[in-house]
């Protein structure tokens, strides 16, 4: 089972940003589909962004739009999820998934609060 792994995270205040990167050393990651989801205590599983293979073209939540940015470095198998002016409700845990290869990391927690 191919595994990912995360970094990053952490707690920032209203307004601030984090980066969160999710790699493996398996073969395929540099062009295959990845998600990126976030569940915060008592909501439902939310998808926040994907990363397609093909084309490295992107879609975002309404939620993060325009705050938060998905790229690949295929030289380092990673893909990074850039969060910008984060607010309270983007506190979350926040997991990759490679539904292609069938993995996923281990999930990072984010804290946006003052």
């Amino acid at each position: 089972q191919v595994h990912l792994a995360q970094s990053g995270g952490g707690m920032v205040q209203p307004g601030g940003s984090l980066t969160l990167s999710c790699t493996t050393s398996a073969s395929g990651f540099s062009r295959t589909r990845v998600s990126w989801y976030r569940e915060a205590l008592g909501k439902q599983r939310e998808l926040v962004a994907t990363l397609f293979g093909t084309s490295d073209d992107t879609i975002y939540a309404d939620s993060v739009k325009g705050r938060f940015t998905l790229s690949r470095d295929t030289r380092q198998n990673t893909v990074y999820l850039q969060m910008n002016n984060l607010r309270p409700e983007d506190t979350a845990v926040y997991t990759c998934f490679a539904p292609l290869l069938g993995s996923r990391g281990q999930g990072t927690q984010v804290t946006v609060s003052s």
